[in-house]
């Protein structure tokens, strides 16, 4: 999961006019992300871990290895699923890490989070199905089941994450999409019984839950919840991965684990699109894990993004009419805080933006159709890991001055 949050219109042709044009691709008017944020990061852009303390050089040996004696076999046609040393190191490690018991079988290796997403709805949606997704929420998935034919439905989250007692009045839902450890953008975490309450109306309802663990590697304190996916008993669950919250999001590298039954139609879905996801890639990661690189540069990402989230928190300017406190951040490499309106909301954003700061707008982060007032959904979103505290200070020393004018 990145930071891509609004409907990017520009260089949008108008296929409105266009009757001889397919279906899916009058849908692209509304349903395609926004070109990337160019250059090198700055605070505070979301969507991108502290790669600057990414070990390039031991990824360089490991690569050049690779293709210094690559193998025969691994030049040819891959497995659409995945090298199957890469798919061992991931079951390995979510077994470990996450406690969720899963065998390399149901592992479907993606080019990222999206792709993950994407192929779910290819393969579980037909036109006219209802998806529900968390509002405000993140609006890459949905532009994918929007892209499927599927009726988004949005679905409101508190305190505890998505309000499961809505989600079970949404006739003829199918699906529901959800961030639990750390809500998108929100930054909640979805509690236990929310949990139950989710795997229960799948069970009830015949229907898909994809949990989507963008970032679940960051928590700063108290014990991690179990995933839905390690609490599910009836295979309803569709766990998705990725690499590039913990390496970089150039590294177009995840992976789904899917239930028993589906993990075949799967990596037969994904061969039709791409024949395989690309190999070298796959084995240097498979080297860095069994190397034990991966799980040290965990915990290097960890204490680095903790102590640019302490300097976010202590610097967070003050006294600015409307402008909310930083509250508490106990996982992921963003936060959300409360602004009381939206023009509030679009002139902060302007104003950071004018002095080289970038701050996202919460109000892009709602579907459009949304029941909320326009100024209940304001609010300010950052990443904090993007760049060094250095940075981070520097960034807000200029917020202070840029909101506090006028």
């Amino acid at each position: 999961s990145t930071g891509l949050s609004t409907f990017g219109q520009e260089n949008t042709e108008d296929l409105s006019s266009q009757h001889s044009w397919s279906e899916p691709l009058q849908r692209l008017k509304n349903h395609h992300l926004p070109p990337p944020k160019q250059g090198a990061p700055r605070a505070f852009r979301l969507g991108i871990p502290a790669f600057d303390l990414f070990p390039f050089d031991v990824w360089a040996k490991l690569q050049a290895g690779f293709w210094r004696n690559p193998a025969p076999a691994q030049l040819g046609y891959g497995d659409p699923a995945g090298e199957p040393a890469l798919r061992e190191l991931i079951a390995a490690y979510l077994r470990r890490s996450r406690g969720l018991t899963c065998t390399a079988e149901q592992i479907v290796i993606t080019s990222g989070a999206q792709q993950a997403i994407s192929l779910c709805a290819q393969l579980l949606l037909q036109p006219g199905d209802r998806v529900a997704v968390e509002n405000p929420g993140y609006r890459a998935a949905a532009h994918a089941f929007s892209m499927a034919g599927a009726e988004v439905a949005g679905v409101p989250v508190d305190e505890e994450g998505m309000e499961c007692a809505r989600l079970g009045r949404l006739p003829d839902c199918r699906l529901a999409y959800v961030t639990p450890a750390h809500q998108y953008p929100t930054g909640v975490t979805m509690s236990l019984p929310r949990r139950l309450a989710l795997l229960g109306w799948a069970e009830r309802n015949d229907g898909w839950i994809i949990e989507d663990d963008y970032d679940g590697e960051y928590r700063y304190s108290g014990a991690p919840l179990a995933p839905l996916a390690a609490l599910d008993r009836a295979g309803r669950v569709l766990y998705v991965g990725t690499f590039g919250k913990i390496a970089f999001p150039a590294l177009r590298l995840g992976y789904l684990v899917l239930p028993a039954q589906l993990a075949q139609a799967f990596s037969q879905g994904k061969a039709l699109a791409v024949r395989h996801s690309e190999v070298s890639s796959q084995c240097v990661m498979a080297e860095f894990m069994a190397r034990g690189h991966f799980q040290r540069h965990i915990r290097r990402m960890r204490k680095a993004a903790l102590s640019r989230r302490n300097v976010l928190k202590a610097g967070w300017p003050v006294d600015i009419a409307g402008l909310g406190s930083m509250p508490e951040v106990a996982a992921g490499l963003h936060v959300k805080v409360s602004v009381d309106n939206f023009a509030r909301e679009q002139a902060l954003v302007a104003k950071a933006e004018a002095v080289g700061v970038e701050v996202a707008a919460l109000s892009n982060f709602w579907l459009a159709d949304s029941e909320v007032p326009v100024d209940k959904r304001a609010g300010l979103v950052l990443g904090f890991a993007a760049v060094p505290e250095g940075e981070i200070a520097a960034a807000l020393m200029k917020l202070r001055k840029a909101w506090r004018k006028g």
